[in-house]
Formats: structure tokens, sequence, C-alpha cells
């Protein structure tokens, strides 16, 4: 690929043979925070929904404790994701428009208010309560979508070209300590408010088993993801504006000389000159929905926003329903055996110890393994392996589901949370921000992430239906396909990702102006000047 008018922006060649230094730490913790909030505030409900239930829907005359009806349970679970798509596309584009740090505090602002009033849902009713939780929510995943596109992106373009998969899959795996924290969080708080309130079973005493105690469970629960999003406010508005932002989209490589001549602590020349010259020509210009763009990065689009849409139907009702699938193989107890407060112990343990020996490991392989074996490869394994497993834990179900066999279910499901995240968890995440010209990049990736979030709403909406028992569905479902049977169609969810895979370019190893054309763009302006002479 072409390194001379690219070469020539000192600022660009400075960053992509940066060694690794403090400020890449830097950067990936405080863009990894906000994955870490988004993390444990969009997988937190999950752990509660039972404990909304039991504390608003449950009739004392029934034999088992109040659940939540389909539709509010569709909604509280799902909620989030609508925001966080419609987050994705909006701070996407403005993250192109207005610069990456110009956008950035925002998203953790926004972060920090809805945590809280998510916890604040006060009302009267069990349905103004729900309304009330969903409409936080919501805003919430707003502002957990914009940092999706901005922290790629910011991370991709900081780091240098030898490490920069591993830089932003780090920034990703933040993601994990978050699910884990989420778990750990509500582990501790029941676990607490259980010692110091002991309450008998639902079937001892229907009413005395939840106690008004339960309510400010959740709500500590949910508020607590205001505080990472807090503490990293002040490091977010500290950070330069990433220099290829400056230089390539803002045209002007003074600043971004000034600004990475503090960050790389090396003295870097004025560009302006240079930076002048290439905008007069004009090139490498053309916007997201023209010809252009279509036909050097349309399928490129197709093949990102796929694979992560397919990706996350399966990551997500995974994820969102561990506890129904712990239920079914009776991994936690039946419901109506145990206390509120006993119901959120048993289930946020089972999910950390899923997290702590699946997620988060699959997270850091990533990491140390993408720059080594190549974001394609990894991402063609972990569907693959995530479809062994699935089949696996489908085929003898039955097997699974009988006593004795439920820590092997567990291992297995497991695994699939492993290849999940060393895979297209992360590549899923890490290849968008790659492979796009800098002036779309955000936008890109805001496209890619949110047709991942489509399949997160059909993950966390279908499943929800698709998983009732055939023959003995949940209070206010209609039969579904089973477990079973939903496990065959997320392996063939998962094949299918396999293949749009190959869509998708590698660009291990490669500068970001290589992978987006810049560079080669670049290189046949500067060679013009010298061929037409010779053809006189």
């Amino acid at each position: 690929m072409a390194r001379s008018e690219q070469q020539g922006l000192q600022v660009l060649s400075a960053l992509d043979a940066a060694k690794t230094q403090w400020y890449h730490f830097t950067a990936i913790v405080v863009a990894g925070m906000g994955f870490f909030t988004d993390a444990y505030d969009l997988f937190c409900i999950s752990l509660v929904t039972k404990l909304l239930g039991r504390i608003y829907y449950t009739d004392p005359s029934l034999p088992n404790p109040g659940t939540l009806p389909p539709g509010v349970a569709a909604a509280v679970n799902g909620v989030a994701f609508c925001g966080t798509l419609s987050g994705q596309l909006f701070f996407g584009w403005l993250g192109d428009k207005l610069g990456r740090k110009s956008v950035y505090g925002m998203t953790l602002i926004l972060m920090v208010i809805c945590s809280l009033g998510s916890g604040l849902s006060l009302a009267h009713t069990p349905k103004s309560v729900m309304a009330t939780l969903c409409f936080f929510r919501f805003w919430l995943g707003f502002g957990i979508g914009g940092d999706y596109p901005l922290s790629a992106t910011i991370m991709s373009e900081y780091a240098n070209k030898k490490t920069r998969g591993a830089f932003i899959a780090a920034v990703f795996a933040m993601q994990g300590f978050g699910i884990l924290a989420g778990g750990i969080v509500t582990l501790i708080i029941s676990a607490a408010f259980r010692a110091a309130y002991p309450k008998p079973a639902y079937q001892d005493n229907a009413t005395g088993s939840i106690g008004s105690e339960a309510d400010f469970v959740w709500r500590i629960i949910l508020m607590l993801g205001a505080v990472p999003a807090l503490l990293t406010y002040y490091w977010r508005m500290k950070m330069p504006e990433t220099a290829r932002y400056t230089a390539l989209v803002a045209k002007d490589a003074k600043l971004a000389a000034a600004d990475m001549s503090k960050v790389l602590n090396v003295q870097l020349e004025d560009e302006s000159k240079k930076m002048e010259e290439m905008v007069s020509r004009g090139n490498n210009e053309f916007g997201l929905f023209s010809p252009q763009f279509a036909r050097r990065h349309g399928l490129h689009l197709v093949g990102t926003a796929t694979t992560w849409f397919l990706l996350d139907i399966a990551f997500y009702s995974q994820n969102l329903f561990q506890k129904d699938i712990f239920t079914a193989i009776n991994w936690i107890h039946k419901a109506k055996t145990m206390s509120a407060l006993d119901e959120v112990f048993r289930i946020s343990r089972a999910q950390t110890l899923l997290a702590l020996c699946g997620t988060v490991p699959g997270y850091w392989f990533t990491v140390f393994l993408i720059d080594v074996v190549g974001r394609f490869k990894i991402q063609l394994m972990g569907f693959f392996m995530m479809t062994v497993f699935m089949l696996g834990l489908a085929i003898p179900y039955h097997h699974w589901t009988t006593p004795g066999n439920q820590v092997g279910f567990v291992i297995m499901y497991g695994f699939t949370f492993f290849f999940a995240n060393f895979g297209p968890n992360a590549t899923t995440f890490v290849v968008p921000a790659e492979i796009f010209p800098a002036r779309l990049r955000s936008t890109c990736h805001g496209i890619s992430a949110a047709a991942g979030k489509a399949g997160a709403m059909i993950g966390a909406f279908g499943f929800l239906y698709a998983a009732q028992d055939p023959h003995k569905p949940d209070a206010g479902y209609k039969p579904g396909i089973g477990i079973r049977n939903s496990l065959f169609v997320l392996a063939g969810i998962n094949i299918l990702g396999f293949a749009f895979t190959f869509l998708v370019p590698e660009a291990n190893g490669k500068s970001l102006e290589e992978m987006s054309g810049e560079a080669e763009d670049n290189e046949d302006e500067a060679r013009e000047p010298k061929v037409q002479p010779s053809m006189a």
C-alpha cells in the first residue's frame, strides 16, 4: 500500500509507529470504563426482573410467586436496546460531524442521569413504576449507544498499527468486567439484605416472602451503574481530539501535531502546507450514500452489520435469559421454594460464576491473540465453536436436564459464552473501527452496532416467547418451541454468521489509511504530476 502522502503527514505515521506508552493504557481505561458501565446497566436488569415480578405482580392466593406479564417483561428487558440502537446511529453520525471528543462527554452525562432515574422510578401502581423505569432505561440505552462508535473510533485512532486490535478489544473486554460486576454487586446487596431481613419461602408465607425491603434492592443495584460513569467523566474531558479526526476530517494538521506532540512526548512539525495541498486536490471526499462508497466499502458494511446482527441474536438471548435456562435444568430451585431475595441471590450467584469462568476469559483471549491470529480467523472460529456447543446442548437436551447432569450443561453453556467473546462478540466491535474512512468511521461503526442491537432486540423479545414450554408455558404466554428447539435455531443463526464473515476484510497489521483506501487515493494523487510529463 501507499506510503507517500499518508506517510507525508508525520503525525499519522508517528501514531502508527508509536511504541506502547502510558497514554495507550489511559485511553483503554477511560474508554473501557464506559463499556464497563454499559455492560453493568444492560445486563443487571436481567438479574432483577424476577424480583420486580414478585414485588409488583404477586397474587398471594396463587401457588407460585408473581412474574412480569409478557409485554412488561419484553419492555423492561428490551427498551434499553431500542435506546441503544437509536444512540448508536445518532452519536455515530454526530461523532463524524462534530468530532469524537465533542460528543464523548454527552453520553456519560446521559448514562449517569438515567441510571439514577431508573432507581428512582417512584409511583403508586405497578404499571406506572414499570412505565417510568422503561422511560429512563430507553434514554440510558441512548447514552450507552453513543459509547459504542465513539469509544471504538477513539481507540482505533489513538492506537499504533502493531497492537491496534488488542487495544480496541481491551476496551470492549471491559464489558466482561461490567457483567461480572453486575453479578457481584447483586450478590452482595441481596446477601446483605437477606441476612438483615430473613424471610420465609413463598410456599410457607406468600406475603411475608417478599418484604418491603426488597423494593430497595433493585433500586440500589440499578443506581450504582452511575458510579463508574461519574468517575470517568473528568478524564474523558481531558483527552484531546484524535489526530486522525483533526487532520483528516477537520483539516487542521497544526492542531493535530500539537495535540499528539503532548501525547507522544515527541516533537512533530506543523504540516499545514501539506494539508492545504491535500485539501486543494479534494481527493477521497465521497459520502456514505455515494457510488464510490458502495463500490469500495458497500460489501464491507454489509458484512460488519450482518455478522454483528446475527451474533447479537444469539449472544443476548443467552445472556438475558440465563436465569430461565438455569431454572429449567433445575440448577436454581423452583421459585415457590425461595423467598424473593433468596431467588435474586441464587440467580446472581449462577450468573457471576458463568461470567467468571466463561465470559471474562473469552474477552481476554481475544485481546492477547487478535494481533497474532487476526480478526478474520478468530471470528470464524468463534461462530463455528458456538454452533458446535449449542448443538451439543440441544441434541442431548433431555440428558442435561436430568438430575446429576446439570453441571455438565453449565460447563457446555459456559463454553458458548467463551467462544462468543473469544470470537465474534469482540471482533464485530473491533473491525468496523478499522476499515472505513476517517470522516465516516464513527457513522459506519454506529450503523454496524445498531444492526447488532436490532439482533439483540430479536434475541430479547423473540427468545422470551420462543423458549416457552410447548406444553406448560409461563402464565400469560402462549406455547413456544421450547428451550431445546430455540438452541437449534440459535445454532443455525451462528452458521449464517460464519458465512457472512467472508464479506469482512482482515485489518491485521495494516494502517487505518491502508484499510480505508485513503492511503491509496493519496498515492494516486501524488503520482499524477509525475506521470503526465512522461506521456507528453
